[in-house]
């Protein structure tokens, strides 16, 4: 009876020590009293935290709220409203650039003619893509993402998995793209998803909390399912993947890709055209899975049957969508 009491009494709030407690801190096994799903929250946290520092201290930036609009009804479109609402309450211009305006295309559009699976990789190229040129719109000095620990340390796992050396080799940087017109900040790279979302939830953020209707199909949810599994059983699973991809060296003798520009959009690329600009060409051809799969660029052979296949001419009297700025 006292060890079954004992038992109970270890699965209380540590803070409180009255209430039972429903989510552990992975870290520190601390368990806290928590009543509310883990949805994306970091976004909503990180304008907050940035604008509440820049006031505070006096840092003197000029931040801006950047949203893509992808097009996926009943997703993206109510997601906005959060994203006004945090307009109005951060006081911090919003800008919002849509996959429509940029591409000619909606994900709403995509995933009709490409189906549920693969959708993820059309998305994830063309949300990248986007948050650069949306940045380059607003004239910024720096783009600062909300990634969490868990979102780097499947990315560690995914390049791992993919073979992917040029990505695994700085995806674990807090700043990326320095030598590029515009770098890439990850300020909570060491923040667990749960407390981000705990943090909104006890400041009572307005975030947007259902989950993109499309992503239960996405390669990177079998990453994730796994690494929660390593956290069961040892709970400093994420820091260590994170870690583990910081020590990762790469031989000298790798011949890594060089970085150029895409001659269709003028985008950062290692390949003659870049990844969003061939994933488009096959969209806008009729054949969506074109730039799918471990494709290096495209070369005279494969267009010249591209071509063949569809009748078509020439492939540089198209524009693939306004993609210049």
């Amino acid at each position: 009876m006292a060890e079954n009491h004992k038992k109970a009494a270890g699965r209380l709030c540590y803070l409180c020590n009255q209430r039972r407690a429903a989510l552990k801190r992975p870290k520190t096994l601390e368990q806290f009293v928590i009543m509310f799903g883990l949805f994306v929250a970091d976004s909503t946290v990180l304008a907050y935290v940035l604008s509440e520092l820049n006031r505070r201290h006096n840092y003197g930036l000029d931040l801006f709220l950047l949203s893509v609009d992808e097009g996926i009804t009943g997703y993206r479109d109510d997601s906005l409203e959060t994203v006004k609402r945090n307009e109005i309450q951060y006081g911090l211009p919003l800008k919002i650039v849509s996959y429509k305006d940029l591409y000619g295309w909606t994900m709403d559009e995509i995933v009709k003619m490409i189906g549920l699976k693969n959708n993820c990789t059309f998305c994830g190229v063309f949300r990248r893509q986007a948050l650069d040129r949306g940045a380059a719109l607003l004239k910024v000095d720096k783009l600062v993402t909300g990634h969490n620990a868990d979102d780097i340390a499947e990315t560690v796992l995914l390049n791992i998995l993919r073979g992917d050396i040029a990505r695994l080799s700085r995806c674990t940087s807090i700043t990326t793209g320095e030598d590029g017109p515009i770098p890439r900040c990850k300020p909570f790279k060491y923040t667990y998803e749960k407390e981000i979302v705990m943090y909104a939830y006890f400041k009572r953020l307005d975030y947007f909390s259902t989950e993109c209707i499309y992503s239960p199909n996405a390669y990177r949810g079998f990453a994730r399912e796994f690494i929660k599994d390593l956290e069961r059983m040892r709970p400093r699973a994420i820091l260590d993947i994170i870690k583990s991809g910081e020590d990762f060296r790469i031989s000298t003798s790798t011949k890594m890709p060089e970085q150029g520009t895409c001659e269709r959009c003028g985008y950062i690329s290692s390949q003659k055209w870049c990844k969003a600009c061939v994933l488009l060409e096959g969209l806008n051809k009729g054949l969506p899975k074109l730039g799918i799969g471990r494709s290096r660029g495209l070369d005279n052979n494969h267009w010249k049957d591209v071509k063949q296949s569809n009748g078509t001419k020439n492939i540089e009297g198209k524009q693939c969508g306004s993609l210049d700025f």
